[in-house]
């Protein structure tokens, strides 16, 4: 099924300028996968700019209307035509080197005109492999067509050495056609091939890497299409920089659309190169992290003569720290922190959820839409967020263990704080109680003969609790457990909620505790509010709206919790 997508806007995010070039002025439109905003490349950038970020107007949500994508709406031949505009196009043009049709989205949001696929990244997130020569042109074919399928920009392919000899060559040209890719990065080295920037690397002889490109070119009309051809030589890290120059040129010559010598070590000798053949395009790759090719701003690569650069190890290097810190983390019994990852929402919005959801409106059924009368609201408050488990926990010897409540919207996360409810089927339960509040879910004992009961309560944030209070609308603080006043029946002058005790010496590490402790109470706000001093000698930057948010209160109680048990 070929679906794709589309948006109606009065604003839109713009790039808009008149250039002169192989096809002139084109205009044409970008609606970006999955997103709601809409990229206009009218003609395609200003000659003033050294890179692609001008001046945005974003579009109001009352402005727009995004229906969802499935695949890009811009033909192959678009792409290439935008591509070929880029290139005759003033400036430096920059970009990043995507892995998968996430992280081609991600390139696409931000704003870049066109992006690369790494085989590097590829290896690294498909097979957890290196760049030795592992991935096959059916894999790189297959991950490639996800990847052009779910953005309008330019997708240049890395295809290696082609694969074998001049004929397969030819196969993999027309295979990249075939797969949406907008231009196509040839180099000469041998089989296997070994990763730029490393040692062992090793090119075919000068006669053979050329024919290898005219066998591209022939590829190209025999298609007719007008795929971009990137012809790159490793020369100069397996040979020399006098030889590199040579094959660039030679290249040149064959048909080559851009060429580009890898692992160049100065700048004076990427200098030498953009003199070879000038009238051709050249490409810069900025190895991020250590790599043989110092590097430069994009405006001293334009300065010395590139057109575009990659920036290859940024996407996937970057993912790589996120997830060993969030996976350091989860192992030491925490969560990520909410400033290493979006929150939810905004996860749901980049991969086109709430598009989804909107679009899906116009195939409703009548059961469907019965259905969604019973949906509760968006507010975090409202629906299954209205209500919350009360846990209580009572030993053989009639002492209370636990008494908690948590949000009814984190069933998953109550089976860590009880083990014991590990079989049980909560949201069932939930679903079997529908409106009815201040039930009894569940009663029994557990292996150990402690006493496990599970009430359904209703959830109000603390911001009403202390409206009600300061209001004098709430009842007796001793009786209402909505107060923020309330202190339960188990908790007294000896109840021992930190750990560690104050001692004088260990003043910060007793301030997080009681900073958690109270955020699990739901007493935090309360103290944020009418006590910032507190906060203030702490250095915390307090976020009211966020100490009430059900994440933050789940988290504060579970990191107590913690502390008993470990």
């Amino acid at each position: 099924m070929n679906c794709y997508s589309s948006a109606v806007t009065n604003n839109s995010t713009s790039y808009s300028a008149t250039i002169g070039g192989r096809y002139g002025g084109v205009s044409g439109g970008c609606v970006p996968h999955l997103r709601h905003e809409c990229l206009s490349f009218s003609s395609s950038f200003q000659s003033k700019s050294h890179s692609i970020f001008h001046s945005k107007t974003r579009t109001s949500k009352s402005q727009r209307k995004t229906i969802i994508s499935c695949s890009s709406s811009s033909s192959n031949s678009d792409k290439v035509k935008l591509l070929r505009e880029i290139l005759d196009s003033p400036g430096v043009h920059q970009g990043p080197a995507c892995f998968d049709a996430l992280s081609a989205n991600l390139v696409q949001s931000a704003g870049f005109p066109l992006c690369f696929t790494s085989g590097f990244s590829i290896s690294a997130s498909r097979l957890g492999l290196p760049d030795t020569g592992f991935l096959s042109y059916g894999e790189m074919i297959d991950q490639g067509s996800l990847i052009t399928q779910s953005v309008n920009i330019p997708v240049i392919g890395d295809a290696d050495n082609g694969y074998g000899n001049a004929m397969n060559v030819k196969r993999t040209v027309k295979g990249y056609i075939s797969a949406g890719f907008a231009g196509i990065i040839l180099e000469d080295q041998v089989s296997p091939k070994a990763c730029g920037h490393t040692q062992g690397r090793k090119v075919v002889s000068r006669e053979e890497a050329v024919m290898r490109i005219k066998a591209a070119v022939d590829a190209r009309n025999e298609s007719g299409s007008d795929i971009v051809i990137v012809a790159r030589t490793d020369a100069r890290q397996a040979l020399s920089l006098d030889e590199a120059l040579y094959r660039s040129r030679a290249f040149a010559d064959a048909g080559a659309d851009v060429v580009f010598i890898d692992a160049l070590a100065s700048k004076q000798e990427m200098e030498a190169f953009c003199q070879v053949s000038p009238l051709v395009p050249k490409m810069a790759n900025m190895l991020e992290g250590g790599g043989k090719t110092p590097i430069l701003t994009p405006l001293e690569l334009e300065d010395i003569g590139y057109k575009i650069v990659a920036y290859p190890l940024s996407l996937i290097g970057v993912s790589i720290r996120a997830m060993q810190d969030a996976l350091t983390a989860i192992k030491g019994g925490r969560i990520p922190p909410p400033g290493s990852m979006p929150p939810f929402e905004e996860i749901k919005d980049i991969l086109g959820f709430n598009a989804y959801y909107e679009e899906e409106k116009r195939y409703a059924t009548t059961t469907d839409q019965l259905l969604s009368k019973r949906d509760s609201s968006r507010d975090p408050f409202s629906g299954i967020w209205s209500r919350t488990l009360r846990i209580k926990i009572t030993g053989r010897d009639g002492i209370e263990k636990l008494d908690l409540r948590i949000p009814a919207g984190f069933l998953d996360g109550i089976t860590n704080i009880v083990p014991a409810l590990g079989g049980v089927n909560l949201k069932k339960l939930l679903d079997d109680a529908t409106e009815e509040i201040g039930g009894k879910l569940l009663d029994f004992n557990d292996r150990m003969g402690d006493r496990i009961q599970v009430f359904l309560e209703v959830l109000r944030s603390s911001a009403t609790m202390v409206q009600r209070a300061a209001s004098g609308s709430a009842t007796d603080p001793q009786l209402d457990q909505t107060s923020p006043f309330y202190v339960h029946p188990s908790d007294g002058p000896s109840s021992v909620c930190v750990l560690p005790k104050l001692t004088g010496s260990n003043y910060h590490l007793w301030a997080r505790s009681m900073t958690r402790a109270l955020g699990g109470k739901m007493k935090l706000e309360f103290f944020a509010r009418n006590l910032r001093f507190i906060f203030q000698s702490l250095n915390v930057a307090v976020e009211l709206d966020v100490l009430v948010n059900p994440c933050v209160v789940l988290n504060a109680i579970t990191l107590c919790f913690m502390q008993f048990v470990s």
